[in-house]
């Protein structure tokens, strides 16, 4: 991409107080935690359940099993092009960054960036151009290039200056997928992440993260 971008991070901590901001999205699955009249005990009770089972799984040093504490904040990035005269900005991503406190030590530890991953420009392109696309065709396909600009600007973003300034370590992207295909087991099964599964054919989702080069940093 020839246009220099440029990109300014906000903030917002995510504890039983939390109160989505006007330019969250508002299906992320935090925004959604954060509404109705149970909205601070459904918050309480996710962070409880973060909390216990970092907590499992650091249990090696833990006999009470409550020395550590997640916390998260939520990171909007939005970009502006820097010969923009007008200083307009576009929402770009939302991801979650976490710190862990061991209430032992007194120690804050930094963690990794990403995990729940929100992207303003999927939304576009599987809500309003995937379906367009497709909207008068008989078999179901892809528009040529799809997901090239969202992996481009995630890309600029990881490699800018604003990214290791503030978050230095690399990402970790978790995403929901819903899909139709058959999932089997492997054989794999990680001490944290569980079971691995492997899926009959890629579906459209994979082929817009995975197989998008500009994608992987």
């Amino acid at each position: 991409m020839n246009e220099e971008l440029r990109f300014e991070l906000k903030s917002i901590l995510f504890d039983e107080n939390y109160i989505p901001s006007d330019s969250t999205r508002i299906t992320t699955n935090f925004a959604n935690l954060a509404r109705g009249k149970s909205r601070q005990q459904n918050l309480r009770n996710t962070l409880r359940m973060i909390n216990n089972r970092f907590n499992e799984l650091a249990h090696w040093d833990n006999a009470t099993g409550d020395r550590y504490s997640v916390e998260l904040e939520i990171i909007s990035v939005e970009m502006s092009m820097a010969s923009s005269i007008s200083n307009a900005s576009f929402p770009l991503i939302e991801v979650l960054k976490t710190s862990i406190l061991d209430k032992k030590t007194g120690k804050r530890i930094d963690g990794i960036v990403g995990n729940n991953f929100s992207s303003y420009v999927r939304d576009y392109d599987f809500s309003i151009l995937l379906p367009g696309y497709n909207a008068d065709r008989a078999q179901f396909g892809v528009p040529e290039g799809f997901g090239e600009l969202h992996g481009k600007l995630f890309k600029q973003f990881v490699s800018s200056v604003t990214y290791k300034a503030h978050l230095g370590k690399p990402p970790v992207i978790c995403i929901s997928v819903s899909t139709s295909k058959r999932y089997q087991r492997n054989g794999n099964q990680h001490p944290v992440l569980g079971v691995e599964y492997q899926q009959s054919e890629l579906s459209a989702t994979d082929r817009y993260f995975g197989a998008c080069p500009n994608f992987c940093v």
